[in-house]
């Protein structure tokens, strides 16, 4: 009883003594891009301009010990830490100190190579991300590496599964596209097009198909393991090119966030199916009435009318102000469960 009011003690004055959310950038190793970090830190937030976002942030603020727990976030398709940023600090705010990997070609900066050919990459920079903050000696003294906890959307949430042991092949891409093209059209070709019921319909599909045939005929199974990463969560992945069965037992605690009005990836497809396979995952979130962009957060503008727009925003009725933060806070109670003692 001494020892856990200790570690209470402890706790609560480490609380207390992180006032803000500090926010940094390392370099990324082995050719890898920039590692984004947010750690608790006693400087107060101020207002910081993100990308289209104003975020309270302490920037480049001395960091202050937290609970010695590190989670890495992986960013969706053409994605970017900001849109992340209040999970992140929900994150900070009960001790861990979030890394986020920019994923080479498929970043809001370069959207280069989306799909397979980034998914083979981003586990094990997902991995060099945890090398790049042990590497800074800023971090490093604060921190315990025997457990990393890791969360990832759409394309992030597909790393996740990778990280939790299960294994894809872009061959298995291709196959899931000739069959299901017309009904998880969005998954196979991206933000490109849309198919509209139009004439132009039979084409966009063929052509798509003609890519996809060509560019993923590899059945090479892919598969990463880090023996650091100890718990995972898997929001809206696409999954649909994974070989179910080694999801059945996965290697490590791996959670699942679900959206029923996804139109992007089809949880018929994709997360149900993940669902329907793994005897031991946790179903986290299941939204009835949440879309893909359910997992962004803040939102960013999405040009009225476009395909972002189709596929990511909030459908009508959707309450984001008590969703998210209810979700997020699960996400931040499945970690503080399996990274701490």
């Amino acid at each position: 009883m001494r020892r856990l009011l200790a570690g209470l003690a402890v706790t609560i004055i480490t609380t207390a003594a992180c006032a803000g959310t500090g926010q940094t950038t390392l370099p990324g190793l082995q050719g890898d891009g920039p590692v984004t970090a947010f750690y608790p830190t006693a400087a107060p937030d101020q207002p910081t301009q993100r990308g289209p976002f104003t975020v309270p942030l302490a920037p480049d603020a001395e960091p202050a010990r937290g609970n010695g727990r590190l989670v890495i976030i992986s960013h969706g398709s053409g994605g970017n830490p900001w849109v992340h940023t209040d999970l992140a600090r929900t994150l900070v705010a009960e001790g861990f100190i979030v890394a986020f990997p920019q994923h080479r070609g498929d970043h809001t900066g370069d959207f280069s190579t989306p799909g397979p050919e980034s998914w083979k990459l981003r586990p094990a920079e997902v991995s060099r991300a945890i090398d790049a903050v042990a590497a800074d000696p800023r971090f490093a003294p604060l921190l315990k590496l025997d457990k990393v906890g890791a969360f990832g959307g759409s394309a992030g949430g597909h790393t996740m599964l990778s990280l939790a042991g299960g294994r894809w092949s872009p061959g298995q891409f291709r196959r899931h596209c000739e069959a299901r093209i017309s009904d998880d059209f969005s998954s196979c070709v991206g933000f490109i097009t849309r198919l509209s019921g139009g004439w132009l319909d039979g084409l966009k599909k063929a052509i798509a198909l003609g890519v996809i045939r060509q560019r993923f005929d590899d059945d090479t199974w892919q598969a990463h393991a880090d023996a650091r990463i100890a718990a995972v969560v898997s929001a809206v992945p696409f999954a649909a090119d994974f070989d179910m069965a080694s999801l059945a037992a996965p290697r490590i605690p791996l959670a699942l966030v679900t959206a029923a009005r996804d139109v992007n990836q089809i949880p018929a497809f994709h997360s149900s199916a993940v669902l329907a396979a793994c005897r031991t995952c946790e179903h986290l979130a299941d939204l009835p009435d949440a879309s893909h962009g359910v997992m962004l957060s803040p939102m960013p503008p999405l040009p009225a009318g476009s395909i972002a727009e189709a596929l990511l925003a909030d459908p009508p009725g959707f309450d984001r102000a008590t969703v998210v933060p209810a979700v997020q806070g699960r996400v931040v109670a499945f970690m503080r469960r399996h990274l701490l003692p």
